[in-house]
C-alpha cells in the first residue's frame, strides 16, 4: 500500500500521546508521516486502557477507555491502527476473560466491542492493531501496580489481541515479536526506552520503521 496522503487516525495510550518522546514531533505517528506522505492524527492519553475501569481512577481522564473515544476520531480514516493493552496489564482492574466474552467487564470482551465499533465506523478503511512492546517486570505477578489480583502475564494481553483480532480478519503489527526492544538488556533500554516503559525518540523511530513496513506490505 502506497501511505501517500493516506489519512491515517492512531488510537493509543501515553506512547501514542509521546510521553518518553523530547516533543511530540518524534512520536511514531508523526515521523511516519513524515517519511511517507501520510497524513496522521494521533488520539493517545496517557493512562488509559482498552478496557474500562470498574474503580474510577483519581484522574477521569485515565477512564476515558479506548471504546469511549472512537468517535472523536476523524470520519473520513483510510487507516485506523489501535495500540494499548499495556495499562490493562500493568494498572487496570478488568480480568482478562476469555474469547467468548462480549462485554466491557473483560479485557477480552473489551477488544471484541472495540474492533467491532472500529469496523462499524470505519467499514471501508484498513483497521490494524499493534501489541504492547516488552516493559519491564512483565512476568505474571499476584497483584498489579492498583492492587488488584492479576497472575497472567503481558503475553497473554498480547495473544488477547492477535485472537480476537484475528477473528474480525485484523492485522495485527506483533510489536512484542517484532519490535526488538528488550528493556531488560540495559543497552536497549538506555537507547530505546530508557524508562522501561516508554519509548524514546529512537525508539519510536524503530515503531514507524516497523509499522511503515508492515503497511506497505498489506
Amino acid at each position: 500500500m502506497d501511505l501517500k496522503g493516506k489519512k491515517i487516525a492512531f488510537l493509543g495510550d501515553s506512547i501514542t500521546e509521546g510521553h518518553g518522546t523530547t516533543s511530540e514531533e518524534y512520536t511514531f505517528w508523526n515521523v511516519l508521516a513524515k517519511r511517507t506522505g501520510a497524513q496522521s492524527y494521533g488520539y493517545g492519553i496517557g493512562g488509559t486502557r482498552i478496557a474500562p475501569q470498574r474503580k474510577p481512577s483519581e484522574n477521569p481522564i485515565f477512564d476515558l477507555y479506548f471504546g469511549s473515544r472512537v468517535d472523536e476520531m476523524i470520519p473520513d480514516a483510510d487507516i485506523v491502527v489501535g495500540f494499548g493493552g499495556t495499562n490493562d496489564y500493568g494498572h487496570g482492574d478488568a480480568a482478562l476473560g476469555t474469547m467468548a466474552d462480549r462485554t466491557e467487564d473483560t479485557f477480552y470482551g473489551s477488544l471484541h466491542l472495540l474492533m467491532r465499533k472500529l469496523i462499524e465506523r470505519y467499514p471501508e478503511a484498513l483497521i490494524v492493531f499493534m501489541t504492547p512492546l516488552h516493559r519491564l517486570g512483565e512476568s505474571g505477578r499476584d497483584y498489579n501496580e492498583r492492587g488488584v489480583r492479576n497472575t497472567a502475564d503481558l503475553r497473554a494481553y498480547v495473544d488477547a489481541i492477535i485472537e480476537v483480532a484475528a477473528y474480525y480478519g485484523i492485522p495485527v503489527l506483533d510489536l512484542f515479536r517484532v519490535s526488538g526492544i528488550q528493556p531488560e538488556i540495559p543497552a536497549i533500554r538506555e537507547r530505546y526506552m530508557p524508562d522501561g516503559l516508554h519509548p524514546s525518540d529512537a525508539g519510536h523511530e524503530r515503531i514507524a520503521d516497523r509499522l511503515i513496513g508492515f503497511l506497505e506490505k498489506l
